[in-house]
């Protein structure tokens, strides 16, 4: 995010507008030191009797000397400041400009460090975005090959069952196209949402009923996503109460709950279960959904770092049959789409396995 006018003229102004250190002071104070030399060597002079000649060389030289230890002050930063930001036109947003003077060649070098961070950061989230949508996009077009090789290779009949399969996926495909074209249109990071009020039991129903399916034409064929193939693991959902309503973007917490529940299958143990869960929050309005599994859990350690783009933990292999152990961008997908609504995710404390709560603002509170 980029800072408002009164953080940048904070950091611009660090001394309220008054510089003690400033490069006019510093050139007004070599004039007056050359005067101060020269007329201090000229009385010099007249008392000791000292040619004219002695005398002016000496002041040269002492002026000269002064004048060059103050243009070292002046250009050294500069030829910093000019390798930083040649380093920046070739892409490399890493290198900053040493912040150590307390004047206008410091208020430079805070500017360019400032652009060089919003780069970073633009190039950053150019980079999750393309790899977010790459993972995304996977998914729907592995489980609509499955559901197709299976049909020409005659293992399936293609029945009306596996027709809606593959209109389901193609459907999907098609809602993450237009989020592409939503994407092209991103206005300071944020995704328009398309929000709304629907019911919470019906909604994650269909989440889970639709991951089955997947799971089920998958299983058997390499999909390369990353997602599970496996039919053993239990889902559960258990909504309370039963008329609870979300306020949201349903595809926005698709993406959340199916990453979620593609994680904890994918480290449940062989029959395991996964529990969706759904509750009022603490807010007004606000709701609470948890995924819980039943597999090694997350060490404390990494909790902080779960939701990292690539990161897959400090286990090396799979946790479960069927899992290839993902790209490591399922979770990180989760944290956009959460984030994107104002809510909070995270991992708790649990008994057994691994226990994630999103947390949802209310309508009040998206609105606001």
């Amino acid at each position: 995010m980029s800072e408002g006018p009164a953080a940048r003229r904070s950091v611009q102004e660090p001394w309220g507008g008054v510089r003690p250190f400033s490069i006019k002071t510093k050139l007004g104070a070599l004039v007056v030191i050359a005067v101060l030399i020269t007329t201090g060597l000229s009385v010099i002079a007249v008392h000791t009797k000292t040619e004219l000649r002695f005398i002016t060389v000496f002041s040269m030289i002492a002026t000269l000397l002064i004048t060059q230890f103050v243009a070292h002050s002046l250009t050294a930063p500069l030829d910093e400041m000019n390798a930083v930001a040649r380093s920046i036109s070739h892409g490399d947003y890493t290198r900053r400009v040493r912040e150590n003077r307390r004047d206008e060649l410091g208020d430079l070098a805070q500017t360019i460090n400032r652009m060089a961070d919003d780069l970073e950061a633009q190039e950053r989230q150019r980079k999750e975005l393309v790899a977010n949508v790459s993972h995304e996009l996977r998914t729907p077009i592995a489980g609509l090959r499955a559901v197709l090789e299976n049909i020409v290779d005659g293992v399936t009949r293609a029945d009306p069952e596996t027709m809606r399969t593959a209109l389901k996926q193609t459907e999907r495909l098609g809602r993450l196209v237009e989020t592409l074209l939503d994407l092209s249109r991103l206005d300071n990071g944020v995704v328009p949402l398309k929000m709304r009020r629907f019911e919470v039991w019906p909604y994650l129903s269909g989440v889970l009923k639709e991951a089955n399916m997947v799971a089920s034409a998958r299983a058997g064929i390499a999909s390369g996503s990353g997602s599970h193939t496996r039919t053993d693991v239990h889902l559960h959902l258990d909504v309370s109460p039963p008329e609870l309503t979300m306020y949201a973007d349903p595809e926005r917490i698709h993406q959340v709950v199916a990453n979620l529940i593609d994680n904890a299958v994918k480290h449940s143990p062989p029959h395991g279960r996964v529990t969706v869960r759904a509750r009022r929050g603490a807010g007004p309005e606000s709701l609470e959904l948890e995924v819980l599994d039943e597999g090694p859990g997350i060490p404390r350690s990494e909790w902080h770092r779960v939701f990292e783009r690539f990161n897959r933990g400090s286990v090396n292999l799979p946790h479960g049959p069927g899992s290839d152990g993902g790209t490591g961008l399922g979770l990180a997908i989760a944290r956009w789409a959460v984030d994107l609504h104002g809510g909070r995710i995270g991992v708790a404390e649990s008994d057994r396995g691994c226990r994630i709560i999103v947390t949802l603002p209310g309508e009040s509170s998206a609105s606001g």
